[in-house]
Order: structure tokens, then sequence, then C-alpha cells
């Protein structure tokens, strides 16, 4: 069977000079710094294209079609001990679905099992994922697994919009950007640092990533500025608008704000599989090089393509089941157990939609694999900001609902702080246990103010402006 082999990596020319004996012996891959030492190599000889299979090695299963007893034992093992341990939390699903439907009333209780039971199911997402990206090429998998973890986001986004529960989905946005980015990126650091002196990651993923993250910050805030700055002239009588106008202009800002940002996002996606391709390929390679589990992962069973299809159509169903019962229990938590909107959104909601990205990075840290785990973390985190964000915002346009990016103040300035002081942490290549600590106390100021922060108007308000 091919998941009991150990595929050998090509040894050409190009690639043995990319290796450096350490001091203790060891070999360690070295990355080139320049797209040209990748597409022609450092011996002058032409790189010669190979037709090799459409399924990588590392990913093939060695089987076909549906294997029932091998899909769930393969699902029950998972990738690593945390998300083994989570689905220890699968009969809490049914639990979830019978209770809400048969039990009336005990809000909490319904809205807390609903919660729980979103994590395994979020867990089969990011496994599936996981299994379907090992069988393509490095830079395509990548994404398809960060993309596919972003479904639960998706989902829980869309039906808080069907309910129009605005304000809970601008506080789920930021809040899911700084989950990301403080507290998965805070404990990555910390398991690879926990483990080891200093991790390093290359610049690559983190010069793009931070520039990225500034701009899309930047641009999110230019709606939030607009009104924060022209309210108190219209509530002065200073400027002839009504509030209506001024939230419809609100509006019309953010939907272009919106459209501008997914254009960056394509443009983020065709330099990453297009024309630097070739360079993330090849830190991906490195980190797979050194990662301590490798012979271990490669020897693992792994699901077949339709196996990992079956897992995701699963999984999303169930996704879908859960999100709807936790929305609709979020108004009556809200009402009746003094938990703020912004706590909702900011915390409650992001922690859930992404724990099994969270739980697959912290598992690639602990590995020495850092270039992938930050690009799951700050990867996520532009899909949020750049893609699922936007999305919304459009969709909304389209079912004619007043969805906006007129954040709260409170929320915008910490999501800039945070990408200021994430951006600082990255910029030298190398982290520790300390920064991710940092991160994770940063993640829980905001959490704790959060939790303090008053609701300001009504989760089932029509928003911050009139249909347009």
């Amino acid at each position: 069977m091919a998941s009991a082999r150990h595929p050998r990596r090509s040894t050409g020319p190009h690639r043995e000079k990319n290796h450096r004996i350490s001091a203790n012996g060891t070999r360690d891959a070295t990355l080139p710094r320049h797209r040209q030492d990748i597409e022609h190599g450092t011996s002058g000889t032409k790189r010669r294209r190979r037709r090799g299979p459409k399924i990588r090695v590392e990913g093939e299963s060695g089987r076909r079609g549906l294997h029932p007893l091998h899909f769930f034992r393969i699902i029950w093992r998972s990738t690593c001990f945390l998300s083994r341990a989570v689905n220890i939390l699968w009969p809490i699903v049914p639990i979830a679905i019978a209770v809400y439907y048969r039990v009336e009333g005990h809000d909490t209780a319904k809205f807390t099992l609903a919660y729980i039971a979103m994590v395994p199911c979020a867990n089969l997402i990011g496994f599936a994922g996981q299994e379907l990206a090992r069988k393509m090429p490095h830079m395509l998998g990548v994404l398809t697994e960060t993309t596919i973890g972003s479904i639960v986001e998706i989902v829980l986004f869309m039906i808080l919009l069907a309910n129009r529960l605005y304000p809970v989905i601008q506080a789920a946005i930021l809040g899911s950007i700084l989950a990301t980015m403080l507290l998965c990126l805070g404990m990555c650091f910390f398991a690879s640092g926990i483990r080891r002196e200093d991790a390093h990651f290359d610049e690559a993923i983190t010069e793009a990533g931070s520039g990225l993250l500034l701009t899309a910050g930047v641009a999110l805030a230019v709606p939030t500025i607009y009104e924060y700055s022209l309210a108190p002239l219209v509530e002065r009588g200073e400027l002839a608008w009504t509030t209506e106008q001024l939230d419809g202009e609100v509006l019309h800002i953010s939907r272009a704000v919106a459209i501008l940002l997914l254009i960056g996002y394509a443009t983020f996606i065709f330099f990453q599989t297009r024309t630097h391709h070739g360079l993330f390929t090849a830190i991906f390679e490195h980190d797979e090089a050194r990662d301590h589990d490798r012979e271990k992962d490669e020897a693992k069973d792994k699901l077949t393509l339709t196996e990992c299809i079956v897992a995701l159509v699963i999984s999303v169903g169930l996704v879908t089941i859960i999100a709807y019962i936790l929305v609709n229990e979020i108004e009556p938590l809200v009402e009746h157990n003094g938990i703020s909107d912004p706590f909702m959104g900011l915390i409650l909601v992001p922690l859930v939609e992404k724990a099994a990205e969270h739980l697959t990075a912290v598992d690639e840290a602990w590995d020495n694999q850092m270039n992938f785990a930050l690009s799951h973390c700050v990867g996520a985190t532009l899909q949020t900001a750049m893609l699922n964000g936007p999305l919304v915002v459009l969709v909304g346009w389209i079912m004619n609902r007043p969805m906006s990016f007129n954040f709260e103040i409170f929320d915008m300035v910490m999501l800039v702080l945070a990408i200021i002081t994430v951006g600082n942490f990255l910029r030298d290549q190398k982290t520790n246990y300390l920064e991710g600590v940092l991160c994770v106390l940063v993640y829980v100021a905001i959490a704790t103010a959060a939790f303090f922060y008053p609701s300001l108007h009504v989760a089932s308000a029509e928003g911050s402006g009139g249909e347009h």
C-alpha cells in the first residue's frame, strides 16, 4: 500500500546545492533567495519538466473509493493528539440537535451544547481539508486547506446575515482576525518555542502577509473613520445631512471597499500561485524536510479522494445545522444573560469557527513547520479580512440588507494595534515562547475589555443604515 511507503524526494543538482551540513552533522535545507534560483537552479542547467502524477506521493492512500472501516478509523485518528481529543466530543452533536428541537426554553443550555458540538464538526472539516491538500501541489494545497477551513466562518456569517444580526457579524469579522492573529499565532510561537530555543521562518511568508494585513486593516477602517468624522457635524447641524443619509453613504463606501479588498485578495492569490509559486513551493518543501514527524506522517493511512469529499459533505452539513442552532440562540442569550454583542461577536463566535485551523497550525508549529503554521495563520486572517468579510457585505447588497463595515471604534483600534504588534514580532524572521505568551496576553486583555463592553444597539436592529 502507498500509505506504508516512504517516498524519496528528488535530489537533482539544484536540490543538492540548496542543502548544507550543519555543525552537528545534520543536513539543513537552505532556501533559495530569488526566483531565478528556483527556475534555473545553481548549476546552470535547464530544469526539465516532468509529468508527475496528479496526486502528490505524500497524499496517496493506495486505495480507491470509499471504505467505511478505514474511513472512520482514519477520521478518529485525525492528525494529532489535540484533534484526536476533540473527537471525544462527537456524542454532543446529536444531543445538541435533539435538545434544540425537542426541549422548550433552556436557551443557555442549547447555546452551550451547540457551541461545543461545533468544535468536532469544524475539526472534521479541517482534517478533510488537510487530507485533500496533501494530494495537491504545495501552494494550491495550502490555499485549499485554508479555504476549506473557512467554511465554518462563511456558513456562520451567512446565517447571521439572514437573521439580520449585523453588529454580531461586524464584531465577528474583526474578532476572527484577532483570534487568528493573536491567539493562534501566539500559541504557535509558544508551541514551537518550548521545543527549541528559536523558531525560524522565511521572510517571503511574513513580508507579504504583514503588508497585506496592514493594507486590509486600513481599508476596513475607512468606512468607520468616515462615519465617526462626519457624525458629530450631522448631530450639531453643521452638515445638512440626516443620520440616514450618512448611514447610506457609509454603506456605499463599505461596498466599494469590499470590491477593492476582493481585487486585492485575487491579486495575492495570483502572486502566490502563478508568478512566485516556485519560491513558496521551495519554502514548503524546506518545512517538510525539517518536520520532526515526517516519517510517521508518511506512514499513516490516508483518506482517498472520494473519502475526503464524503467527509467534507458530512461535516459541512452538520456545521450548517449546528450554526443555525447557534445563531438562533444568540439573541436570547444576549437579552437574558447579560452577554454583550461585542463579546459574543469579538470573542465567542470566532473561537468556535476557527477551532480547526488553530489546532492544525499549533500542531505544525510543534513539529517545527513554522512556515506552514504561519501560512495557515496569516492565510486564514487574510481570507477573513479580504474574502469572507467583503463577501458577506456583497451578499447583503444582493439581498438588500444594510451590512456595512461601520465597526465600533473600539474594535477597529484594537485591530490596527494588533496588526502593528504582530508585524513587529514577525519582522526578524524568528520567534520564541516569550513572544507567544505576549501575543496571547494581548488577546486576553482584549477579550476582558470586550466582556465588559456594553451592547450599544439591539442585535436584531437593521444595522447602520436603511435599505439600499
